[in-house]
């Protein structure tokens, strides 16, 4: 069972993701794969380097994520030449991890970008995790100290939530307590299995 697990940023997927690995999915993190793909010594650092410059290196040599945040948030075209050097190389690698799970293994690929990159229809079932928008803006504030004006352009980068919605064989709403959230992922674990 191939499932695509998304949601905005500050939806709680991450915790959701957890939650269905505690339940026994493997579970696939894109984010994870895209710092792994442009590790220092990668190819795919040698690309990113190559299109972006050297100023996106830290001095012991790896990417400068904010450096490149910087470059890439703000401009529609610099973000797409990103994309196009990582996604291929994070899907790659995130095959090769659900080849090596069982046959019988619920396998559920964490990926922010799920709706953006068109691949809702590669997968048997896809998790959205929804909270409203001020809930995500408020959450950025809060727990990671972004200014609201950060949280606001971090959010238009992404789908729109009625785009990730229409996506979603089964829809997380995040907005409750951790227990209701949880109740809530095993039913959807269970539907999976079954």
């Amino acid at each position: 069972m191939r499932v695509g697990l998304t949601g905005g940023i500050a939806s709680g997927k991450s915790t959701v993701a957890g939650m269905l690995a505690e339940l026994g999915a493997v579970v696939i993190d894109a984010d994870r794969l895209a710092r792994e793909v442009v590790a220092a010594g990668t190819p795919g650092l040698d690309r990113v380097v190559e299109v972006f410059g050297p100023e996106v290196l830290t001095p012991a040599g790896e990417m400068d994520r904010a450096a490149v945040g910087a470059l890439v948030f703000a401009d529609t075209a610099r973000r797409r030449e990103l994309e196009a050097i990582i996604h291929p190389l994070v899907r790659e690698r995130g095959a090769e991890l659900e080849r090596a799970a069982g046959p019988d293994a619920v396998v559920v690929h964490d990926i922010p970008l799920l709706v953006e990159t068109g691949q809702a229809a590669a997968f048997d079932a896809v998790i959205v995790v929804d909270v409203p928008t001020d809930v995500q803006i408020e959450r950025m504030v809060r727990d990671r100290d972004w200014s609201a004006d950060d949280a606001r352009a971090r959010i238009a980068a992404q789908a729109s939530r009625e785009e990730r919605r229409a996506a979603a064989t089964y829809l997380i709403e995040n907005t409750g307590t951790r227990a209701e959230l949880r109740s809530r992922v095993v039913e959807v674990f269970d539907r999976l299995r079954s």
